[in-house]
């Protein structure tokens, strides 16, 4: 658990930077389904069901004081700050499982 807050503080400033410099991405459409990759962690824990879906494999991050600060990140992107608790094999099943729910607003 240390590791998970360690990460969200280094999180916490990667986030203010790309917030900075990253210009926002236009996107229409909506996904069929949540991704690892390319899912906001924001949006993520907006659905229920797809909060649950990480809570079940990243045990305490969805109650982590901090997890506000990378709302914006995905967790591909957080990866790189908690390799050892977000590990390829927890993407992986989480896209499986989220592959099993349509995302909050998908047509």
């Amino acid at each position: 658990m240390r590791t998970l807050l360690t990460a969200f503080a280094v999180i916490a400033c990667a986030a203010g930077a790309q917030a900075q410099t990253a210009a926002p991405a236009a996107t229409t459409a909506k996904a069929a389904h949540y991704s690892t990759s390319s899912t906001e962690i924001g949006t993520l824990l907006d659905d229920p069901a797809a909060k649950a879906l990480i809570e079940k494999n990243i045990p305490g991050m969805t109650t982590n004081d901090q997890i506000d600060m990378a709302r914006g990140m995905t967790l591909k992107d957080i990866q790189q700050y908690s390799p050892d608790t977000i590990t390829d094999k927890v993407l992986a099943n989480l896209d499986a499982e989220f592959a099993k729910i349509p995302a909050k607003g998908a047509k």
